[in-house]
Order: structure tokens, then C-alpha cells, then sequence
């Protein structure tokens, strides 16, 4: 008797809570239709954060109570929402006894009067959040009201063009998916490998042009058009990021480049501020994100910080593609809550899966499973299980709903049943071969499901799809918006990129590796040349050598390290383009810049220590022409490794290229060959190496010995202005280049 009073009052009270819960309304399809609505009443909308849903959470024991409150209520609200879909089917059923069995295990602490009070605490907008990490108060970001975007896609097809040696072959990667998103819905795209779901994707955040794309996608009844960049979030399934920023730098300087003119800086960071809190970042937002060599943050911590690089636009809509990929399993579900409350704000949010645990599928809104490229079901996540059973596909052990929807996909039937009319049709094939297969074939499951699906669920739901939607022509008008909007001006553009890749950088080209390697190659040549003089032709020739040496050792460095520039930021540089962050002017200016002070430190050093060592002569005037004439031969190389590898953007080709390259500059610099033929005899005008030597031996000797066998040296103004034609036409190349690319 005494255990059983107590199972009694949980399961009553267990009642009163799916009542209190019920009058709250706290679906998130009635919070989209609020959003509708509020929307085409002019109404301003707030945004929910994720410590608004912990509101009620504290740090203190005393208040535990009220976290068992928030168990509960989300308990019993999927134990609704479940309930509501299909009362009779097993998942429903199975779902709801174990969460029954829930209320009674956990237990209840609060009286029942204050089951009202708790609910309006865990979920109430209030100005001031507890944040369930650091243990403290905080004030809730405030963001501007989102626009809602219903997503709409029918019949849309992919094909790839290959292109062979002899001939051209098209194959198809999409066969009509059709499919729809409304804001406040979370919509997984779900299947095995290979099944499309990051090219549906793509074709839906308009990340794909070329190829050949049929079937119709509309934002608000109207097409894709440029100005949706701004208002579309993309989260690539890689983490691009820089390595030596930290959390707060990287969506800082996201802010002050992405958000609207109309901000001012303090209020971009300020907002670059709410994003961490509201991600839960604010413990790691000091740390370095980290990569391959850079110990960073976590592998759940990155993917945040990208969401957060798109939300921070306070996009409409918002595509991830695989977010959970190397996850564990808690981690995975508290990014899929994060897109929760992302949605909840009034965001449509559409996100691919690749194999989710049971707690994360029972989250998304609506499922859309895909399998070698067709539609295999497409409706409330909810309702898949009983779709599936319904056409007579059922697990016969208890398993994850997303393995049982995967092994569908794949045409696995182990552990599933058999429709009899997929066995009658397998029989039927049988009879007339000589190998008898009791099971179908992973062909003929998919056939199979397919063709179920487009007889039974298919037409109803294309006919949904093409009803107009019901919102005003104001909204249609500002989605459908030709204006293309940037986030700072051009300047601000550069200043910014400019700062963000001094802080970037700094670390590779000040790294004590560097620094010692410039060092020891100075303090050498200082032991080998020590004390040259000039006074004899053997001291002239030796000084001579020195003076080439320098020439050709800062015409070849500058020009190994200019070469990785590009093509190592290729993939941040496409990402930040997609999404019309910056001009490509303003980012090639700030990048050829930037490293200026970094690449015009070391050979200070190097001259300082060579200079004196080798005894060059002791002048000012000359010492400081000297450093002058490094200089402009280091910003000339540096500019021919910018424009071998923005042209040929592959490390290995442009290391290949840039070897042979700078090999010739050399041996035509004059000094290996005096009698160079005619007939090859230009390329010494194109040397940086030839130019810089020239220089070099005419700051250090008045008039040059003849010793030395260097001719037509008059004031060296030919050699300076080919050096500065060099400077401005090896970059002109390289922007050029990065111009006629597809990035």
C-alpha cells in the first residue's frame, strides 16, 4: 500500500501537469502560427533564447525543484504531441508508456498549486536569464523581429554532366523531391550516404547553379534571388574557421562585417556578445578555436561557434548540413536543442542527419528520407513510424526509429517485415529463374517504397504544396527584393579584414622556427663574410657574392610563403564570399597588406646582424638603401607567389611552378652567366633577382669595379621602377585571377 500511494499521486499530478501544459500552448507549430500572424499585424517579434526555455533552472539546491518542473512539462508535452498524431500506433503507445514511467521514476517534489507558477518561470520571457553554466544572471539579448520565409519545393531534380574522353554522359543525383518548411519547424533531411542530402541542400540555399536543376523552389510564393543571401545562414558540414582567433574575436569580427550599416560598432559587438551567451560559449569565448596543429576549443563548441556565425544576422532561414557529425550523443542533442530554439525565434530551420539517436529524432518537426535520391516519405517525424507500418514495413525488435528508417533506405530487411505484396512480388520473380531468393533484393525495396509512397502520400501532398500561401504582398515584396545590401563600407571592410588577419597570421610569421631560421642563415654569412673588404678585386667578387646571395635568399622566401595565401584560404574565402560578406577587393587589399609589417620585420634583423658582420660600408645612406632595395625585391616576390597561386589555387602545382620559376630568375640575375644569348637574354628584365643585384652593387659602390663585369649601371631608376611595375603587375594578376574563379 505504500508504494502505491506514491506511483498514485505521481500519475495524478502527472495529469494536472499535461493540463497545465496543454493551456500554455507551447508547440512550436502554434508558435509559428503566432509568428504568421504577428508578422501581417506589424506586430514585433522577440526572440526566445535558449536560457529563456532555463529560466527556471538555478545553480542552488533549493532550487531543484523547479528543474524537475521543466523535466516534466517537456515530458508531458511530447507525450501530447504524440499522443495527437496517431493514438494508435505502436510508437505513439511505446512512447507514451515510457514516458508515463518517467514521471513516476523521477518523482515529484512541488505541490500541486504551484505547477502553474514553475511552468510560466521555465518558459517566461523574462529580462533577466540564469545561465545554467556560470551560475549567474545575465540580461537577455533583444533582436530585431524576423522575417518569416515559407520554404516550397517541387519535383526538383539534379543531374551531373560527366565528361568523358569521348563522350558526355549525364547522371541523375535527384529524382522530384518535393517538400515544405515553415518558420518555427525544424525539417531533417535524412538517409543513408550518398542519397543527395547535402546537394538538396545546396540547391535549396542556392549554393548550386551549374548542372542542370529542374523542378520549382520558392521563398514566399516568390524564386531565389540575390538579396536572400542576407538572409539565408548556410553551416557547412566542415568547420571553417580561423585557428588563432578565439571565440569572441571570430564572431566579433563576423558582426562588424555581416551586420547592417545602420549599427553602430558597439552595438555589432554588443550583439556578437548575445550570440555567446545565448550559445553557451561564454566559458571557452577567450580560448583560440584551434585546428590541425593549434590546440582549440571542443569539436561540439566549433559547430556552435559556426551556427553562431549565421545567426548572428538573424537570418529567416537557416541550413545546416550534418551539425552532429562527430558528436557524441548529448553533445549532438544539445545542438539539435540549440536549433530548437533557433526556430522557436520564428526561423525556418532545415538541417540534414546522417544517423541521429532516438532522443534526436523525436525532436525534428517534419522528415524528409531520401534514398538513392528519390522520396521515400516526406511529413511529421512523428507520423514516419506509423507510415511505414502502415504500408507494412515494421521493426520486429525494438529499435531506434532512425536505424529502422535507415535500414528502409538501404534496402535492409533484416529484423523488419516483409510487406506480402513485396513478397508476392519477389515470388513471382522467382518462378521464372533458377535462383530462388526468400528475401527482396535492396532494388526491390526501394522500388517498393517509392512507388508507395508516391500512390498513397504523394499527390495530397503536392497539392498542398501548390495552394498559395495565405500572407500579404508586403512580405512577398520584401523577400523578392532586388536590392543587394552590404554590411560595412568598403573601408570598413578593409580596416577590419586588415586587423583580422594581422591577429590571424602573426603566429605563423613571428613563430620562433621562422625567426631562428632568418637568424641563423644571417649570423653564417656573417662568419663567412666577416670583415670583407673592397679594397682588392678578390674582396670586390667575394662582396659581390654576398650581395647576390642576399638577393636571391629574399626574392625566394617571400615567394614560398606567398603561395599557400590563397589556396589555404580558398575554402574561407568561399563561404565568407557565398554569403556577400565582404567585396573581393577589399579582402585582396587587406590580405596582400596585412602581411607587409609581418614580412618586412624579419629582414630588419637580418640586415642588422649581415651589414656590420660583413663589413658593407659603414654609412647610414647606404645601410638604409640597402634595407630599402630588400624591401622592394621582398614586395615584388611576394607578389609573383601571390599570382602563382591565386592562377593555379593547388599547393603542389604552384610549389612545382614557382620552383622553376624562381630557379630561371636566378640563373638570368647576372651573375652565374655574364654572356647570356639574345635569344633568351629578356628574361633578366623580368628577374626581381637581376634587378635587386644591380641595386644592391650600386648603393655599396659608386662606380662598379670592373672587376665585378656589370655594365650599364647608370642611377638605378630602370631598376627601381621594374621592380615597383613588378609590385603592381604581379598582383593585378593575382586579383584577376581570383576574379574569373567560381568561388
Amino acid at each position: 500500500m505504500d508504494s502505491a500511494a506514491p506511483s498514485g499521486i505521481s500519475r495524478t499530478r502527472s495529469e494536472q501537469l499535461e493540463m497545465a501544459t496543454a493551456t500554455q500552448s507551447l508547440s512550436r507549430t502554434a508558435s509559428a502560427e503566432t509568428v504568421l500572424s504577428a508578422e501581417m499585424n506589424g506586430t514585433s517579434l522577440s526572440r526566445k533564447s535558449s536560457f529563456a526555455k532555463k529560466g527556471g533552472v538555478g545553480s542552488s539546491p533549493g532550487k531543484r525543484g523547479g528543474n524537475h518542473h521543466i523535466r516534466k512539462s517537456r515530458s508531458a508535452q511530447l507525450k501530447l504531441d504524440l499522443e495527437e498524431v496517431s493514438s494508435g500506433a505502436a510508437l505513439s503507445r511505446a512512447s507514451s508508456a515510457s514516458l508515463g514511467f518517467s514521471f513516476s521514476f523521477t518523482g515529484f517534489t512541488g505541490p500541486p498549486e504551484d505547477v502553474g507558477a514553475n511552468l510560466q518561470g521555465a518558459f517566461s520571457d523574462d529580462d533577466n536569464a540564469v545561465d545554467p553554466e556560470a551560475g549567474i544572471a545575465r540580461k537577455r539579448p533583444i533582436a530585431e523581429p524576423t522575417l518569416p520565409i515559407y520554404l516550397k519545393f517541387t519535383e526538383v531534380k539534379y543531374k551531373v554532366i560527366l565528361k568523358g574522353m569521348t563522350s558526355t554522359t549525364e547522371k541523375d543525383i535527384l529524382h522530384g523531391i518535393s517538400g515544405s518548411a515553415s518558420p518555427g519547424e525544424v525539417l531533417a533531411l535524412m538517409g543513408p550516404s550518398g542519397c543527395g542530402k547535402t546537394t538538396l541542400l545546396s540547391i535549396l540555399g542556392g549554393r548550386i547553379n551549374g548542372n542542370i536543376i529542374e523542378g520549382t523552389i520558392t521563398y514566399n510564393d516568390e524564386p531565389y534571388n540575390k538579396s536572400l543571401k542576407r538572409r539565408i545562414g548556410f553551416v557547412t558540414q566542415d568547420d571553417v574557421l580561423f585557428a588563432h582567433l578565439t571565440v569572441r574575436e571570430t564572431l566579433t569580427y563576423a558582426a562588424l562585417l555581416r551586420l547592417p550599416q545602420t549599427m553602430s560598432k558597439q552595438q555589432k559587438e554588443e550583439r556578437a556578445m548575445d550570440v555567446i551567451y545565448e550559445l553557451g560559449l561564454e566559458r571557452c569565448q577567450d580560448t583560440m578555436i584551434g585546428g590541425s596543429f593549434v590546440r582549440g576549443i571542443s569539436g561540439g563548441e566549433r559547430k556552435r561557434v559556426c551556427i553562431g556565425n549565421e545567426i548572428i544576422i538573424n537570418p529567416s532561414l537557416l541550413l545546416l548540413d550534418e551539425p552532429t557529425s562527430g558528436l557524441d550523443s548529448t553533445t549532438a542533442l544539445r545542438i539539435v536543442q540549440v536549433l530548437h530554439d533557433i526556430a522557436e525565434a520564428g526561423k525556418t530551420v532545415l538541417t540534414t542527419i546522417h544517423q541521429p539517436s532516438s532522443r534526436l529524432f523525436l525532436k525534428f518537426d517534419k522528415l524528409i528520407l531520401l534514398g538513392k535520391g528519390s522520396l521515400l516519405y516526406f511529413g511529421k517525424a512523428s507520423e514516419a513510424m506509423a507510415y511505414f507500418q502502415s504500408i507494412g514495413c515494421s521493426p520486429l525488435i525494438a529499435m531506434n526509429p532512425a536505424e529502422f528508417l535507415l535500414d528502409l533506405a538501404n534496402g535492409n530487411t533484416n529484423d523488419i517485415s516483409i510487406p506480402s505484396e513485396l513478397d508476392d512480388r519477389v515470388q513471382t520473380e522467382n518462378l521464372g529463374s533458377d535462383t530462388r531468393n526468400e528475401k527482396p533484393t535492396p532494388k526491390d525495396v526501394h522500388e517498393y517504397l517509392v512507388e508507395a509512397y508516391e500512390t498513397r502520400v504523394a499527390n495530397k501532398e503536392k497539392k498542398k504544396l501548390l495552394a498559395p500561401l495565405p500572407i500579404s504582398q508586403d512580405l512577398k515584396a520584401t523577400v523578392s527584393s532586388p536590392k543587394r545590401e552590404w554590411g560595412a563600407s568598403w573601408w570598413q571592410q578593409y580596416s577590419i579584414l586588415f586587423w583580422r588577419g594581422l591577429k590571424e597570421r602573426r603566429h605563423d610569421y613571428l613563430s620562433w622556427m621562422r625567426i631562428t631560421q632568418v637568424i641563423a642563415t644571417a649570423f653564417i654569412l656573417g662568419l663567412l663574410w666577416w670583415h670583407s673588404g673592397s679594397a682588392n678585386p678578390e674582396g670586390q667578387q667575394d662582396q659581390a657574392g654576398l650581395l647576390f646571395f642576399i638577393a636571391v635568399f629574399w626574392g625566394f622566401f617571400p615567394v614560398f610563403t606567398a603561395i599557400f595565401t590563397f589556396p589555404q584560404e580558398r575554402a574561407m574565402l568561399k563561404k565568407e564570399r557565398a554569403v556577400d560578406m565582404y567585396k573581393l577587393s577589399s579582402y585582396f587589399m587587406a590580405r596582400t597588406t596585412s602581411d607587409l609589417p609581418l614580412d618586412l620585420f624579419l629582414p630588419v634583423i637580418f640586415l642588422l646582424i649581415v651589414y656590420f658582420m660583413a663589413g658593407l660600408r659603414q654609412s647610414i645612406k647606404p645601410f638604409f638603401l640597402t634595407m630599402l632595395t630588400v624591401f622592394l625585391s621582398i614586395i615584388a616576390a611576394q607578389g609573383l607567389g601571390l599570382a602563382i597561386g591565386a592562377t593555379l589555387m593547388d599547393i603542389k602545382k604552384a610549389t612545382t611552378l614557382a620552383s622553376v620559376t624562381v630557379m630561371t630568375f636566378m640563373l638570368a640575375g647576372g651573375f652565374f652567366v655574364k654572356g647570356v644569348p639574345l635569344f633568351i637574354s629578356w628574361i633578366r628584365y623580368i628577374s626581381f633577382n637581376y634587378h635587386t643585384y644591380r641595386l644592391l652593387l650600386k648603393v655599396q659602390y659608386n662606380h662598379v669595379p670592373p672587376s665585378i663585369n656589370v655594365s650599364n649601371l647608370d642611377n638605378g631608376a630602370k631598376e627601381v621602377a621594374a621592380l615597383i611595375a613588378m609590385i603592381f603587375g604581379y598582383r593585378l594578376l593575382a586579383y584577376v585571377s581570383l576574379r574569373r574563379m567560381q568561388l
